[in-house]
């Protein structure tokens, strides 16, 4: 039995693109209780980075990353102006931040996100506010993120509350495999 190709599904989504242009206003967000500790990943393995990126972004269709082959992803996270921030939780990944600061004086929050039994736990907006913090540490102008319909219902007002501006919106489409 001959088994046609399967073709991509196109979800349609919005994309709201949002900059801050200075440090985060106060309050700082308590630290949640527990062991909380964020580290950064010097040197990423593939398969880690993938274990972070398939588990915070399987519910949200995160698919960018997952198209890529490994040598692909490699020469990313080998890039000098690329760091990884993980969010632990009581000794286990509970999030992570990817970082990019390739452009002078912007950086980017390329990906963010929670592992889905993190979720509920406070550790978004502390996380999300240690992560800015770390880029407004260096010599930047201006941080960018951008979130869309199809993440966590929570993200956009979060990265408002944090000091997050949004400038521009536009409807796109995803394909999935």
């Amino acid at each position: 039995m001959s088994t046609a190709p399967k073709t991509p599904r196109r979800v349609p989504m919005t994309v709201t693109f949002l900059e801050m242009k200075q440090r985060p206003p106060g309050p700082v967000p308590p630290q949640p209780r527990g062991k909380i500790a964020i580290l950064r990943a010097e040197k990423p393995t593939v398969h880690f980075y993938r274990y972070l990126y398939d588990t915070v972004g399987k519910d949200y269709l995160w698919v960018d990353r997952k198209k890529l082959g490994d040598d692909a992803l490699a020469a990313i996270l080998d890039a000098p102006t690329l760091e990884l921030y993980v969010l632990y939780a009581e000794g286990a990944p509970a999030g992570f931040a990817e970082l990019d600061f390739a452009e002078t004086d912007i950086a980017h929050l390329a990906y963010f996100g929670l592992m889905p039994d993190a979720i509920g736990r406070g550790l978004g907006a502390y996380f999300l506010y240690q992560a800015c913090s770390i880029c407004w540490s260096r010599p930047i102008k201006t941080l960018l993120v951008n979130t869309c319909t199809l993440d966590h219902p929570r993200a956009l007002p979060m990265y408002q509350r944090v000091g997050f501006v949004p400038y521009a919106r536009e409807d796109r489409y995803i394909e999935l495999p």
